[in-house]
């Protein structure tokens, strides 16, 4: 093992992927052109090194390949852990069950080849000549090609096959594929021409029915072709909820595996840093080991083979520190170290410095996407604004004057048109008050789809009381977005208003303001914010230490509101104890999810990896998940099932988080009328890609 030693003297060093083969007990580097095709008899380890830097360590095991290489893999991974300070998330990954961390390495998708090291085959780039395989192409989102037997019993309708002849590539496609597989399949055979064969290799397109000389010479004469057969992989958002959480020590003098939570979600403070723990999500086919910074070594290898006992398919090491947005999912209250309550901010993995924080600049909206995306305004808030109160089942257009105050009796419904070049755009915000009724809020669902229709399908956000996106609280012309608790705007409705109400007032990142009514008790306050109190003896500002003049500015209007010569009080001049500011913080990569009834059920799949736009299935609809809101998004072809089905799966994606993201935004949008908070997550957005048909781009690269 001498080789693995001189190997890792250049692991880590610059960010990007490294992958070794198992050869002969040694590590052997496999040529970058070759990244992604992978021996069914073979083991591999690969490292993932960010910028920041940060390390994955993957060991990835074929379904043929020995016990010996599987040991050795595990034994090198344990070595390059090791190298790199114990600081690394390690992950097991078994042929067709790979984590979507390991399949986002891979965007043109995995390529199974059958033999390996024992059989004589090495990774080697040639030109090809005497190469003649047949591949199995499968997958929307996570792209595989499996080597299968050169036969056309091999074949079906509804897949697309790869017939490589060195110099010819064939991608043969069943009469019942679909264009977004046919668009996958193409990355695929356009990926082996351009790097397994340096660019010396021909691609054709070959429909079912059409197959030319060439394919019949190799397959002999044609028999009848199989029927499409369904995807068996069917993936649940309900996962999350079915984990079981287990501790690994020795402290009674011998090694015990004890049940701490049979299931999620779990609380951090269950994880102690003496100990290593198990967390199986068998459900998922996941396990996750987590070592505890203070656990002995005795422990950390018997967590390793205990996971590999309860679930024999992925397993992700995790240091203390080093854990995923995958695994803290599990966890109800997780807190990373420095971090405050609150919803953190969604960022890209691996692109962390591309996507840098931005601090708000509204001048520069229409220039700068991702600005707009990180603080979820799509211009200015300066456009024309309608308010309707839903009351019996219909709009009833509330007063300007009153523009700005919200009653948590009450539905609303907000026409916000604003224009992006030379067209005019259209915002509908559903607000629901957190005291509305059963009816109101139908009647609200069935208003907004009304008013949709009428706009042309304009993006539509829901949101409900307290979780206001930061654009709705921009449009009311300088002024705070005032919540009140209950009641309604309704003539002759409103409740008497308690004698005692407090004013919770907040600038968001993009510098507005929204003042919303609070429980009077002084654990409510805060040191970076302002507080309006009134009282039966007065009307009091309190100011803590951090809050900004906006804030202040802001209080004027609540002041007006309540009516009464206010008292300005600071932080630390009054008794009663303060709690801290909840910041927004931590790290969150968004992901996006496709939702297709393709297979004949409506199943949800993760896009692994940097998604991009071509990720975008338009024959599908798509969710995604920035941390504090989560788009809908609706393809020009998607069916009325996968439509009618997408918001019940993204409510109870939401509702299931047990990090409590119940009620955020949720906001449904259609192809070719993205706004700048949708499409600033995705990198080099084009407004023009479905201009043209994708395949016909594609085949030009043919």
């Amino acid at each position: 093992m001498k080789q693995a030693i001189q190997e890792f003297e250049t692991a880590g060093k610059k960010p990007g992927l490294q992958v070794w083969r198992i050869e002969n007990m040694d590590l052997k580097p496999v040529p970058k052109a070759l990244y992604g095709s992978f021996y069914t008899g073979d083991a591999y380890l690969l490292l993932f090194t960010t910028s920041a830097p940060s390390y994955n360590i993957h060991m990835w095991l074929g379904d043929e390949c020995s016990q010996d290489e599987s040991g050795a893999a595990a034994i090198f991974a344990s070595q390059l852990d090791d190298f790199l300070g114990g600081g690394p998330v390690q992950y097991r990954e078994v042929q067709n069950y790979e984590s979507n961390t390991f399949l986002g390495y891979f965007k043109s998708g995995i390529k199974y080849q059958k033999g390996g090291v024992a059989s004589g085959f090495k990774h080697v780039v040639t030109n090809g000549v005497d190469v003649k395989r047949l591949l199995h192409v499968k997958g929307r989102r996570v792209i595989r090609a499996t080597e299968v037997n050169m036969s056309w019993n091999s074949f079906n309708k509804g897949d697309c096959f790869i017939i490589d002849l060195g110099k010819d590539i064939y991608q043969w496609c069943g009469s019942e594929s679909n264009r977004f597989e046919r668009l996958k399949a193409s990355e695929v055979t356009i990926d082996i021409r351009d790097n397994e064969r340096n660019g010396r290799a021909k691609v054709h397109m070959v429909e079912e029915g059409d197959e030319p000389d060439p394919i019949i010479q190799v397959l002999g004469p044609k028999t009848s072709i199989a029927p499409s057969t369904p995807d068996d992989d069917k993936v649940e958002t309900s996962n999350r909820k079915k984990a079981a959480l287990y501790m690994i020590s020795d402290a009674s003098g011998s090694m015990k595996v004890t049940s701490v939570a049979p299931s999620s979600p779990f609380k951090q403070a269950m994880l102690s840093p003496e100990e290593c723990y198990i967390l199986d999500n068998g459900v998922d086919k996941t396990i996750f080991v987590w070592k505890g910074p203070k656990a002995n070594a005795s422990e950390r290898k018997a967590a390793m083979a205990a996971g590999k006992s309860l679930y024999d398919l992925q397993i992700q090491v995790l240091p203390a520190g080093g854990e995923t947005s995958l695994f803290k999912q599990f966890f109800s209250d997780w807190r990373d170290k420095d971090e405050t309550t609150g919803p953190g901010k969604a960022y890209t993995i691996g692109r962390i410095a591309k996507v840098k924080q931005v601090p708000f600049d509204a001048s520069t909206l229409h220039t700068n996407k991702a600005m707009a995306a990180q603080h979820g305004m799509v211009d200015d808030g300066k456009g024309k604004v309608q308010i309707w109160r839903v009351e019996d089942g219909a709009n009833v257009p509330v007063d300007p004057s009153a523009y700005g105050h919200f009653y948590g009796g009450d539905c609303y419904l907000i026409l916000y048109s604003y224009r992006q070049g030379s067209r005019e755009q259209h915002i509908i915000y559903t607000w629901q008050g957190l005291k509305c009724t059963q009816d109101e809020l139908a009647a609200s669902a069935f208003l907004t789809v009304k008013l949709d229709d009428s706009m042309g399908g304009a993006p539509v956000q829901v949101s409900q009381q307290s979780i206001e996106p930061p654009h709705l609280m921009s449009i009311f012309q300088g002024k705070p977005m005032i919540i009140h608790s209950g009641g309604t705007s309704r003539k002759g409705g409103q409740t008497q208003a308690a004698s005692t109400r407090l004013f919770h007032i907040r600038q968001s990142s993009s510098n507005a303001t929204r003042a919303v009514e609070v429980q009077a008790t002084a654990s409510n306050l805060n040191t970076n914010d302002v507080f309006v109190l009134k009282t039966s003896s007065g009307l009091f500002v309190w100011r803590g230490v951090g809050a900004s003049d906006k804030e202040m500015e802001a209080a004027k209007h609540v002041v007006a509101f309540l009516g009464g010569s206010p008292s300005n009080v600071s932080e630390g001049k009054e008794p009663g104890e303060q709690t801290s500011k909840s910041l927004p913080s931590g790290i969150r990569p968004p992901r996006l999810f496709g939702c297709s009834n393709k297979t004949g059920n409506l199943s949800v799949e993760e896009v692994p990896g940097d998604f991009t736009q071509s990720d975008l299935a338009t024959d599908d609809v798509m969710l995604l998940d920035t941390w504090d809101q989560v788009f809908i998004w609706i393809g020009k072809d998607a069916n009325d099932v996968e439509k009618e089905g997408a918001p019940k799966i993204a409510k109870e994606y939401v509702d299931s988080d047990p990090s409590g993201r119940k009620g955020i935004a949720i906001t449904t949008i259609k192809q070719g009328a993205e706004p700048p908070t949708f499409t600033g997550w995705f990198q080099a957005w084009d407004p023009k890609m479905w201009d043209t048909d994708p395949l016909d781009r594609i085949r030009a690269r043919f």
